[in-house]
């Protein structure tokens, strides 16, 4: 089967270990073009020792290329500020696919092992965060047994991970995030939390999910927990849950205030995760970086199938 052409906008960290992630484990897609804005990158200078074509000359200068008719989908990893940008010039061309790792979120909200059948045909998809790609599976798991009022998210990645765009893009974090918990996870509300630890030597992605939902056969919510964390598995190897999931009775006679809801009863689950990441291009303490690259390449390898399973070919 041939591959299909791909490009990559953003040459450092994230933009760098998915271009290593595509070529070293990718059936289905290839990368044509990594572009940056800086001609001495590492990634740009990495991507050409490996053969891949590349521009300096941000997404301009890949519209001019003539590899570009070719290229099917186009991954964004970016800034925010910048995609808005990018795609207001890739959408002149139909038949071209955004796959956001910003949390710009002009497109839909994608959390592969969630909501992929949902959005698959549409031509921009935003990969939330990195805290929404390791905690929206979990709230969905816990919706799908019980409707959930509330869902808080903390997320805590090491501050070595976090790079000038991870920094620079912290309050649209909170807002993406929180916005992906109740619009792809199924609460009623959500909240998110990032805290960049300064722990030396760094330690790896952890990540706190609390819901607050109606009563619920707790079991039912277990199992639903190791089936998401299975789902995520396939395409984040280093996915785990830490240690078995809590519950806790909130009685009616002694509810929690929620801002927005009033006062609210019910069982209150806590899920603790970890992400190592896959070790590709970035160290293995940076889940939090891993976990975008390889929910952003699920998501292209799906609406590569996907496509594929729709013409038959």
């Amino acid at each position: 089967m041939q591959k299909t052409k791909v490009a990559i906008i953003g040459s450092g960290n994230i933009g760098t270990d998915l271009l290593i992630k595509i070529i070293r484990t990718s059936k289905l897609l290839e990368v044509t073009v990594l572009v940056g804005i800086d001609p001495d990158s590492d990634g740009l200078k990495r991507a050409e020792r490996l053969g891949v074509k590349t521009t300096p000359k941000g997404i301009d200068g890949l519209i001019e290329m003539p590899e570009f008719n070719d290229i099917k989908i186009i991954f964004d990893a970016t800034s925010a500020k910048a995609h808005h940008y990018n795609y207001e010039k890739i959408k002149a061309f139909p038949g071209k696919k955004m796959v956001d790792l910003t949390p710009a979120a002009i497109g839909p909200f994608l959390v592969p092992a969630v909501n992929f059948k949902g959005i698959k045909d549409l031509d921009n998809v935003n990969m939330v965060t990195c805290g929404g790609q390791a905690t929206i599976p979990m709230v969905a798991a816990v919706s799908r047994v019980a409707k959930v009022h509330y869902a808080e998210i903390v997320a805590a990645i090491a501050s070595k991970s976090a790079g000038p765009g991870t920094r620079a893009n912290i309050d649209e974090f909170t807002e993406t995030t929180s916005d992906a918990i109740v619009k792809v996870g199924g609460a009623a509300r959500g909240k998110a939390i990032i805290i960049l630890n300064p722990a030396e030597p760094p330690l790896v992605m952890r990540d706190t999910i609390l819901t607050l939902s109606k009563p619920a056969d707790r079991e039912a919510i277990r199992q639903s927990i190791k089936e998401m964390e299975a789902e995520v598995q396939q395409y984040v190897p280093g996915y785990t849950l830490k240690q078995e999931v809590q519950f806790e009775d909130i009685p009616e006679s002694d509810p929690v205030f929620i801002e927005g809801l009033g006062k609210v009863h019910g069982l209150k689950t806590t899920i603790l995760l970890e992400v190592i990441g896959a070790g590709h291009y970035l160290p293995e303490y940076a889940g939090n970086l891993d976990i975008m690259t390889s929910a952003a390449l699920a998501a292209g390898e799906r609406m590569v199938a996907s496509t594929s399973s729709a013409t038959g070919s």
